[in-house]
C-alpha cells in the first residue's frame, strides 16, 4: 500500500515551524504532498490569470492549483524552508478543514500533518480551528504539532 503524507500549510512561519518539527516523526512516504488552502472567491470579483512569472520555474511546474498567484507562494515558501525535495504541491479552495478532509480522502493520505495556532479558551471555543476539525473528520491518522514557547 503507497503510503501518502499530507503537509498541510498556510505559509505563516507558525506552520512552517510545526512542519519541520513533525517531519523527523513521519515514517519515509512513498509521496508527500503539500497542500494549501484558498479562499472561494466569486468570478466576477477576479481579475487577471493568477500567477506571475518567476524564476522559480522548478517548482511553480509543479504546483496544482486554481491559479492563486498567494496560494502557490505559500507553496513554494513552505518547501523552500524545509528544504523539500521530490513533493507534490496543491492547493485546494474551499473552507480548511473541509477541503483538507476531503484531500486526504481523494489521496487517500496515510497522515495528515497539521500546525495549531495556539487558540484557546472563548476564541476557539466560537471561531472553531482547521486543526479541530482535521482531527474530527480527517479519514486518516492527524499529526497535530504545536510550536512556541514551552
Amino acid at each position: 500500500m503507497e503510503r501518502i503524507t499530507l503537509l498541510c500549510t498556510d505559509g505563516s512561519e507558525l506552520a512552517i515551524e510545526a512542519l519541520r518539527a513533525s517531519l523527523p516523526l513521519l515514517a519515509p512516504a512513498d509521496r508527500t504532498v503539500v497542500v494549501t488552502v484558498e479562499s472561494p472567491v466569486a468570478a466576477d470579483t477576479t481579475t487577471g490569470n493568477g500567477f506571475h512569472a518567476t524564476t522559480r520555474a522548478d517548482l511553480d511546474a509543479q504546483v496544482e492549483t486554481s491559479g492563486d498567484a498567494l496560494a502557490r507562494d505559500h507553496l513554494i515558501a513552505t518547501v523552500e524552508a524545509l528544504g523539500l525535495a521530490d513533493v507534490e504541491l496543491m492547493a485546494v479552495v474551499g473552507e480548511p478543514g473541509p477541503a483538507i478532509c476531503d484531500l486526504a480522502e481523494q489521496l487517500p493520505a496515510s497522515v495528515v500533518v497539521i500546525g495549531t495556532s495556539g487558540r484557546s479558551g472563548l476564541r476557539r471555543a466560537v471561531m472553531g480551528s482547521t486543526s479541530d476539525h482535521v482531527i474530527r473528520y480527517a479519514p486518516s491518522p492527524v499529526l497535530v504539532q504545536g510550536v512556541g514557547d514551552d
